[in-house]
């Protein structure tokens, strides 16, 4: 039924039990899995004349996220390698996952999402906000919500 199924992972565990079951669904349905890390965009740090901060370049601030991305994909690919699947991984910045993720599923031509939900609730919810909430509505491809 699926043939390309994107899995947006953030090395959190209720994400690696997404990746998981992603990997069984790829598995079952001989699909291509693709797994997409969101990572925010570099900002330039804005402070007060005189005062002197320790800023990483962009250059350095990038390498880094990309060394935490490949640790991320590294357990998650051997993930579902472990469920007999081989997943592609895409590293995107971003500040807005949610927009990140849906503009990977278009290029992907992806006919599912995989996504983990972190069950946030009230005052947390609305501060912090949710990136599967916020694909859901926004999305025509169908969304498998992990929990």
């Amino acid at each position: 039924m699926y043939k390309r199924i994107l899995c947006a992972t953030d090395g959190s565990k209720r994400s690696a039990h997404a990746v998981k079951t992603a990997a069984s669904l790829a598995k079952g349905m001989d699909a291509l899995l693709t797994l997409v890390h969101v990572t925010p965009d570099y900002r330039t740090p804005y402070y007060p004349d005189g005062v002197m901060i320790d800023w990483p370049s962009e250059k350095d601030y990038k390498r880094d996220c990309k060394a935490a991305a490949d640790k991320v994909f590294a357990k998650d690919t051997a993930a579902a390698l472990k469920e007999g699947v081989e997943a592609e991984t895409l590293h995107l910045f971003g500040d807005s996952p949610a927009d990140e993720i849906l503009a990977a599923a278009k290029k992907q031509k992806a006919d599912l999402i995989v996504m983990a939900s972190h069950g946030r609730k009230g005052f947390e919810a609305l501060l912090l906000g949710s990136e599967t909430q916020k694909v859901l509505a926004r999305t025509g491809v169908p969304v498998l919500v992990v929990r």
